[in-house]
């Protein structure tokens, strides 16, 4: 053949494939409800091939990774849907009488995950009575036919989680549980769980959320020693709850992002009366401590932190010594620098508050009068590294007879515009009567 001919010859080849390409329609994959699902939904799969000449089709699924045809169905369920259904699917026709081929479809993507709910809280966690707060629930990766339900987490003496459904807490389908006036009732940890489908299928609890409700003057005391917030790991604390009447129905519970909910006598080191002892403080016993009384009723939350040593990733040998409870307007405010590694009680330190440098090279800071202006974030520098921030807060204290006064200028300021307006009816009421006496003593005269 010569060489003139070879560009023919490639041409026929093309238009022969190109026929027989289009003699051969091409499969379609689709599934339903959707590309990804949750573990225990029922998912379809549907093969569809569209030629006008053929009427029956015998079908061929496969799965990746395997030769084997696992169904020859159009429709292909899975009832219920497992993560071991995860991966890419194609299928395949033939004619059932006749010689009819389709072309393998494009692989499609079945993705099959374990449905976890979400649980956020806005505004914040900490709360005053009176406040605010909203627990938002979702489920990653979806946001439809979902309805949701929230719990509050509890520990038995033996150690067991129990999950409360809220008794008003509303199983539709906006993902919000709102509180518009928090109690000190509220206070408490809390999880969320979704379901939809029929039959119901239920998402797994979400992580858990502790919400805080303070109270103006708590019935009892948090006692922590040694007397600060901030711990260096390898040290003893203790903390014991005391109020005013030396009752011993208290009890110290905690909350730890690695722990979760816990009662002192149950888990940790060590126990006498009302007081628990953490014998060599780790980074894990970082949370939230409180009093509890035989009731459940929660008091006097106080956020403890134990730093990494020298050797950690993150570096803390520095800590600021504050006062673990606010400070009353008025008082004294006494802050130190600590220093994990040398026996020298106190450092020559620079002090901070918000950011801005307030006092320098002094082993210790004393606000003589604390006022609000005082509250804020502080923190001290010295050569072998720098504490982290600590929250100090201040409480604004009246008197009974500031409280008294106040209450009578807020009474009259209130009654004052109704006592205006009797005043000015009065007077009206006098001039309109003594007009007509007026008038009759005029017309009596001439």
């Amino acid at each position: 053949m010569k060489l003139s001919q070879l560009p023919l010859v490639l041409l026929l080849i093309s238009n022969i494939c190109s026929q027989h390409t289009e003699e051969n329609p091409k499969a379609k994959v689709t599934i339903k409800p959707a590309q990804h699902v949750f573990r225990g939904e029922t998912v379809t799969l549907r093969c569809d091939i569209y030629d006008e000449g053929v009427t029956r089709w015998r079908y061929s699924w496969y799965k990746e990774g395997s030769v084997n045809v696992f169904s020859e169905l159009q429709e292909h369920t899975f009832s219920p849907v497992t993560e071991s259904d995860t991966g890419k699917y194609s299928c395949y026709g033939e004619e059932t009488e006749g010689s009819h081929r389709s072309q393998h479809s494009d692989e499609v993507t079945l993705r099959v995950s374990v449905p976890r709910a979400v649980l956020s809280v806005s505004p914040q966690t900490w709360l005053t009575e009176g406040d605010s707060v909203t627990l938002i629930c979702e489920v990653n990766g979806s946001s439809t036919g979902w309805t949701f339900s929230w719990f509050t987490e509890t520990v038995s003496s033996d150690n067991r989680y129990h999950h409360n459904l809220l008794s008003d807490s509303s199983r539709g389908a906006g993902g919000n549980y709102t509180v518009s006036s928090a109690a000190l009732n509220h206070t408490g940890v809390y999880v969320c769980r979704a379901e939809r489908g029929k039959p119901a299928y239920n998402t797994q609890y979400s992580k858990t959320h502790l919400i805080w409700v303070t109270g103006v003057s708590p019935p009892v005391s948090l006692i922590i020693s040694p007397n600060r917030t901030e711990h260096f790991t390898s040290v003893s604390v203790s903390l014991s709850c005391e109020d005013q009447n030396n009752s011993t129905g208290w009890r110290v519970s905690r909350y730890t992002d690695r722990w979760g909910l816990e009662d002192c006598s149950s888990v940790w080191e060590s126990q006498t009366g009302s007081t628990c002892t953490i014998n060599s403080t780790m980074i894990w016993d970082t949370g939230v401590y409180w009093c509890e009384s035989e009731s459940g009723e929660k008091y006097h939350a106080v956020n403890i932190t134990v730093h990494f040593d020298v050797c950690s990733v993150s570096v803390a040998d520095v800590i600021l010594e504050s006062p673990v409870h606010p400070v009353t307007e008025g008082d004294t405010l006494t802050l130190r620098c600590l220093y994990q590694h040398t026996t020298t009680p106190n450092l020559r330190a620079d002090f901070y508050k918000d950011g801005s440098l307030i006092q320098s090279q002094t082993t210790e800071m004393i606000i003589s009068t604390v006022s609000k202006s005082h509250e804020g974030f502080y923190y001290c520098k010295h050569s072998d590294g720098e504490s982290p921030k600590s929250w100090i807060s201040v409480t604004v204290f009246h008197s009974e007879s500031q409280i008294s006064v106040l209450h009578i200028l807020s009474s009259v300021l209130a009654v004052s515009p109704y006592l205006l307006v009797t005043v000015v009816l009065i007077f009206k009421c006098c001039r309109m009567r003594v007009a007509p006496v007026e008038e009759q003593e005029t017309s009596i005269c001439f």
